[in-house]
């Protein structure tokens, strides 16, 4: 019997009752779907899912996304592994984002699957963008509905794509992904609620000089790292986690290396970001 355990306040929610290999009913499905947009994030134990299986429990919440990176190189795949070694070890996840927050359509939802897990580190926090919302002030609220950020792509993601591109590749990918605006705050497209809409690559805000936004800014961030609206998930192998791209920002620590860590990862298609005023 499918059963949901709430895990804190705030945030997140743990699932049993439940094998994600076998195709689930209709009720059971729209469970699991309200239950993400409600909890935000959710987990699931012993979840020893193929690519396949993987494939076809994420298509029931829509069109799988392509990593940023494949589109721009024409990959195909719309599964990624994330693998740390000792010779390669985790990159720059290890801070609060949400995925490919810089294209005019971010992803509505991602998903991971553990399929490598080391002997101690390697959690992976989320916190919720509505509780960040809701902990200003009203006065701070209502001067925050009116802001839009330019988003712009950067840090590894802009390594990574110049360096697969080669000669020229700087311009190709400015050309393919140029700068957008999304609101600070976004509405949610399923139930309506207010998110404080972070990412890692909120460049200014428009209409405040670089000084005001980035005080601005820092002080936003700096809320993300409130307990109350986190929720921590100590991975086992197979566990399988799936959360709301459009009200949580997440980061994967990187206290586990050099162990090795493998992660099977996807996202789901998402549309543009917006704010509709509660008035």
């Amino acid at each position: 019997m499918l059963q949901i355990q709430r895990l804190t306040a705030a945030i997140g929610a743990l699932v049993s009752g439940v094998d994600l290999r076998e195709a689930l009913s209709e009720e059971t499905f729209a469970t699991i779907r309200e239950a993400l947009a409600t909890h935000q994030v959710l987990f699931f134990r012993d979840q020893d899912l193929d690519d396949d299986q993987h494939r076809a429990f994420a298509s029931r919440f829509g069109p799988l996304g392509r990593d940023a990176l494949a589109r721009l190189t024409g990959d195909p795949r719309d599964l990624m592994y994330i693998e740390d070694t000792a010779e390669r070890p985790p990159g720059g996840a290890d801070r609060w984002h949400t995925d490919i927050g810089w294209v005019a359509e971010p992803p509505s939802i991602g998903m991971l699957n553990a399929r490598v897990i080391p002997e101690f580190g390697g959690d992976t926090m989320w916190a919720s963008l509505f509780g960040a919302y809701d902990a200003l002030s009203p006065r701070m609220q209502a001067f925050c509905d009116e802001l839009t950020v330019v988003n712009r792509a950067s840090g590894g993601f802009l390594t990574s794509a110049m360096r697969a591109a080669g000669d020229g590749g700087e311009s190709l990918v400015r050309e393919a992904f140029p700068p957008v605006e999304h609101p600070l705050v976004r509405t949610h497209p399923v139930n309506g609620r207010p998110a404080l809409f972070l990412t890692a690559t909120m460049e200014q805000v428009v209409g405040l000089t670089r000084e005001e936004s980035d005080m601005l800014l820092r002080h936003l961030r700096t809320l993300l790292d409130d307990p109350n609206i986190q929720v921590r998930w100590h991975w086992r192998p197979y566990d399988f986690a799936i959360w709301d791209q459009a009200s949580t920002n997440h980061r994967a620590l990187s206290d586990h290396h050099p162990q090795h860590r493998r992660m099977r990862r996807c996202t789901i298609e998402g549309g543009r970001p917006f704010h509709r005023s509660a008035a």
